[in-house]
């Protein structure tokens, strides 16, 4: 099992049960219903960094439809999501709660529990017309529930599109969405693009016209010729979101509804590339984010406060006028009272920092057992937490290419598969094939694909300011540690607040391994800390019906291959 470090319980001891957090979740969510409450419609892309639009100043994409909205309304320069990947991000986004408080659906690709509120049923129940096309909530399997917890699905229009792009016509579907409500009902629409998503067309980006010679590589990168093309790939795809935003603005500006729309743009998780989606670095939690809504919203706004995708959520809840279930279990902040026209900042909507955090991402190391993390983000800073230190955060490297156990669990045949191919929390792509291929090309390749596979200490401090690629770990330089020691401090009260058993009962934690993965399964070497300490990898049900079994005389006679040492 996890041993919680000596500084985290020393202060926790600390802190004790005397927290008695006046946290965002207390406030009160009620707000008075107007007669006329706003249409809402959400534009979620998927797989996005926050640099990447116009709006932001990045030199080759171009996305008119987000930079619309933001000088409709507000454009945020420091909006950050909950979690680094798609199903956890969705779920805290839908119940307005902490990757942590939502039980299985705080994993990707597992399950959503049907007692989950969510603020697309609250709405619906209040008569607001809700729907979505595309991606809802997902991966995973909402068992339980009539469609998607983001809404009936409208798919039915399909487009011819390029390769890697999905064939939905997001904005033809948006149409029939409207059409299907009653006169003068309000809707909720979430437009869940499956782009940026891998995977990309290959030199779709160069071929639209993109001059490989302007994009910006993030440091944390090689740079090459093929990183520079995959990027363009990348942001090509952004694009394709954004012309089908613009088609949707036009629709309900010619049908003179756009003034009375909360309009929300943003993404789930950062760009897939190393380092970035799955990572509780800049690139895999800081988020693109723009909102207007001309009638309530002074246009033209320009944000630098620190925002969480959940605070998102609670502003959802206060425009449509709706109290939200378990209000208590929503840490998120209204946005509204600093945001509407004549408004001035408010201190109480204001944030000193936002928290981040992940568990499973997908099946990359041995039993498919998760990289728990949580961080915390100032406007300066970044503290992060490896609960697990000792596991491979992007994957062990090397897995089977096939095995077979018996009834015990213990391997019976198996071959390896090569050296570098099992890092399966980074989305197979070319970057990454490429970083594996020339690692050893110089010193600089080697040190950032380390970076993006190597293991991690169980503590990380970046200055954010200075470093935004998050490569020069301060946590042990001195004249950090009373820094270290007060991000320390408000990240463990806030995940003790908020309830999250990585800090308030380790072995409790254990919970996380047993919600099982719905997508497929991966199998890898036992590692050296599984052996050593079995309670490192607790039993999971769920695993061992999917474990791959031999057959009666193979047991008998085969010799399963060596592990590859300290793995």
């Amino acid at each position: 099992m996890w041993r919680m470090p000596c500084f985290i319980s020393c202060l926790l001891l600390f802190l004790g049960c005397a927290i008695h957090s006046e946290t965002a979740a207390q406030q009160t969510a009620a707000k008075p219903q107007t007669k006329s409450r706003p249409n809402i419609l959400i534009a979620i892309s998927d797989d996005q960094s926050y640099p990447h639009a116009s709006a932001y100043g990045d030199p080759v994409i171009q996305t008119p439809g987000f930079d619309r909205v933001a000088k409709a309304g507000v454009l945020f320069h420091n909006a950050f999501t909950p979690a680094p990947g798609c199903s956890p991000m969705r779920a805290a986004f839908l119940t307005g709660r902490e990757i942590w408080q939502n039980g299985a659906a705080g994993t990707h690709a597992s399950t959503f529990p049907r007692d989950l509120p969510v603020f697309t049923s609250q709405l619906a129940d209040s008569g607001y017309h809700v729907g979505m096309t595309g991606k809802g909530w997902s991966p995973g399997r909402a068992a339980g529930w009539p469609h998607n917890p983001a809404g009936k699905s409208y798919d039915q229009h399909k487009m011819k599109s390029p390769p890697g792009i999905a064939s939905t016509d997001y904005a033809s579907n948006f149409s029939e969405f409207l059409t299907a409500r009653q006169d003068d009902q309000p809707f909720c629409f979430w437009f869940g693009a499956r782009e940026p998503h891998r995977v990309f067309g290959s030199g779709l980006g160069k071929q639209s016209g993109m001059d490989l010679s302007k994009i910006v590589v993030p440091t944390f990168l090689p740079d090459s010729e093929t990183i520079r093309s995959d990027l363009a790939d990348y942001l090509f795809e952004i694009q394709w979101f954004d012309q089908h935003l613009q088609r949707m603005l036009d629709e309900l500006e010619a049908a003179g509804e756009l003034e009375n729309t909360l309009v929300i743009v943003t993404s789930d998780n950062g760009m897939s590339f190393p380092r970035a989606k799955a990572n509780l670095y800049e690139y895999g939690i800081h988020m693109p984010l723009a909102i207007a809504w001309p009638k309530q919203i002074t246009g033209g706004q320009d944000s630098q406060e620190l925002v969480s995708l959940i605070d998102v959520t609670r502003t959802i809840f206060a425009a449509a006028g709706v109290t939200p279930k378990q209000a208590d279990k929503m840490p998120g902040l209204d946005l509204l009272p600093s945001l509407r026209k004549d408004s001035q900042p408010v201190a109480d909507y204001q944030r000193q920092a936002v928290f981040s955090g992940r568990e499973r991402h997908s099946s990359s190391r041995f039993n498919s057992l998760s990289y728990p993390c949580r961080c915390i983000r100032t406007d300066s800073h970044l503290y992060i937490i490896n609960f697990t230190p000792e596991r491979y955060p992007a994957g062990t490297p090397q897995k089977y290419a096939a095995a077979t156990y018996d009834k015990d669990g213990n391997v019976v045949t198996s071959k390896l598969g090569p050296p570098h191919g099992g890092y399966h929390d980074i989305d197979a792509c070319p970057t990454l094939d490429w970083m594996i291929k020339y690692q050893s090309d110089s010193d600089r390749n080697q040190n950032l694909f380390n970076a993006s596979v190597a293991l991690r200490p169980a503590e990380e401090l970046y200055d954010i300011q200075s470093d935004p690629a998050c490569l020069n770990n301060l946590i042990d330089q001195p004249g950090n540690s009373k820094l270290r020691d007060s991000l320390r401090k408000q990240l463990l009260t806030y995940l003790t607040q908020t309830g999250d058993l990585r800090v308030t009962d380790p072995q409790a934690a254990h919970v996380w391994e047993t919600y099982q993965r719905i997508s497929g399964l991966r199998w890898f070497p036992k590692p050296d800390w599984a052996i050593n300490d079995p309670s490192k990898a607790p039993n999971q049900p769920w695993l061992e019906a999917r474990r791959p079994h031999a057959k009666t005389n193979e047991s008998k006679t085969s010799k399963p291959s060596q592990s590859p040492a300290g793995q």
